[in-house]
């Protein structure tokens, strides 16, 4: 196990160090450049699209769905346990000036996230319930004509976020809910598979209206609370984005010479934990802006950007400013505790029962989401209704296995 826990621990050297920061922004830099910046020049129309569907409910046609359904399922895998726990890792390792890549990988990654979905809407096909399906693997086979490159990802995508990244999100909500009210993991992790379970059966139009449900009032009410945050804590609000801007670019005046953190690491954990929340350029949001109904492939491009925007530029940041502004991130805790005690330091112990709800509702939409994007690759690579039937048992089973291990090594 040590030898395998080394092993891992290189690669993510390679992949977060190296590949995601200077492949994935690079990416999105050129991308921006190439498309004239859409993220700026189109960023009011994508928001009246996008939040006009808030209050304006747009029918779906049978076999897909409504635009602000599939930016809400999207929504739903994108806002989970990185906005809580992995913003309040990047200013541990990286400082106040995390936040400020962070925001850049996400400025950059909407222009991303835009061509991903576009692309997922114009190579989009119909399976043989006449269900539409798309996403990367179909661009890949359908654009670059590799069927073999396809396969591999859609493969790489149903294990990565189908199996071991539900477990990851399950273990999540246990720990917090037992942790919050004192209720055993098993339990917690049974009740999550059932109502999983009954939400899976009903296919894309209940996985849609779900979303479509519960992530506006979700994100409000995180929001909301963190909002109460910064009006108790005021006097520092100034003091923290000064901290995060001076931070990004000197460290060191923020926190002094003796925790070793630099420019690097202020950058390689802000970009890191951005690209790990907003997804901009995974591969897996466009599986659900594929199935969109719109008139144009563009449209839902413009409201994917909207989804990262959401994502990083809103959630994570209300996030680092309930960690900084209540001094949180100097108690030596790590992980979802950092966040955790920032409301319980505003609001006493009903603070850590708030983010432990909020939490839950983070993580579980991000299985539905998750299953749900690992379902349309299913779809990709087998025919017939019995590969689907497998796949959801096989996503319950670590479900209930996810809450009650621990799964360090399954983050890594």
């Amino acid at each position: 196990m040590d030898s395998l826990e080394r092993i891992v621990s290189f690669v993510n050297s390679i992949l977060w160090d190296y590949v995601l920061i200077i492949g994935l922004v690079g990416i999105g830099i050129l991308l921006s450049i190439v498309l004239g910046f859409p993220q700026v020049k189109r960023f009011g129309k994508a928001a009246k699209k996008v939040f006009g569907g808030v209050f304006n409910k747009e029918e779906s046609k049978e076999g897909s769905m409504s635009s602000f359904q599939a930016l809400a399922t999207s929504i739903a895998a994108q806002i989970g346990t990185g906005n809580v726990a992995g913003v309040a890792t990047a200013i541990a390792m990286g400082g106040p000036g995390a936040v400020f890549w962070m925001w850049v990988s996400a400025f950059f990654g909407m222009a991303t996230i835009f061509v991903e979905a576009t692309l997922a809407q114009k190579y989009r096909a119909k399976d043989v319930d006449g269900q539409l399906v798309g996403g990367p693997a179909y661009y890949i086979k359908n654009g670059l004509k590799s069927k073999g490159l396809a396969s591999f990802f859609a493969i790489a995508l149903i294990v990565a976020l189908g199996f071991i990244g539900n477990m990851v999100q399950s273990n999540s909500i246990a720990d917090a809910v037992s942790r919050a009210f004192n209720i055993p993991n098993i339990a917690v992790g049974i009740a999550i598979a059932i109502i999983a379970g009954l939400i899976f059966i009903g296919g894309m139009s209940r996985i849609a209206r779900f979303a479509e449900m519960v992530i506006p009032v979700m994100a409000g009410v995180y929001i909301l609370g963190t909002i109460l945050v910064a009006i108790l804590f005021r006097g520092n609000i100034i003091p923290t984005i000064r901290a995060i801007f001076v931070g990004a670019f000197n460290p060191q005046a923020v926190l002094g010479g003796a925790l070793g953190i630099g420019i690097k690491q202020a950058v390689r954990y802000g970009v890191a934990r951005g690209l790990f929340s907003n997804e901009a350029g995974m591969g897996s949001t466009p599986n659900s802006h594929a199935v969109a109904d719109v008139d144009h492939p563009a449209e839902q491009g413009l409201s994917a950007m909207i989804a990262v925007f959401i994502d990083t530029i809103l959630v994570c940041t209300v996030t680092a400013l309930v960690i900084l502004t209540t001094g949180a991130d100097k108690l030596g805790l790590t992980g979802v505790a950092v966040t955790q005690e920032g409301f319980k330091i505003a609001f006493g112990p009903i603070g850590q029962k708030f983010l432990a709800i909020c939490l839950t509702f983070f993580a579980f939409t991000t299985v539905v989401g998750w299953y749900y994007f690992g379902e349309n690759n299913v779809r990709f690579l087998f025919r017939g209704k019995l590969a689907i039937r497998v796949y959801q048992i096989i996503v319950l089973i670590f479900l209930v296995l996810g809450s009650y291990q621990k799964v360090d090594l399954v983050w890594n």
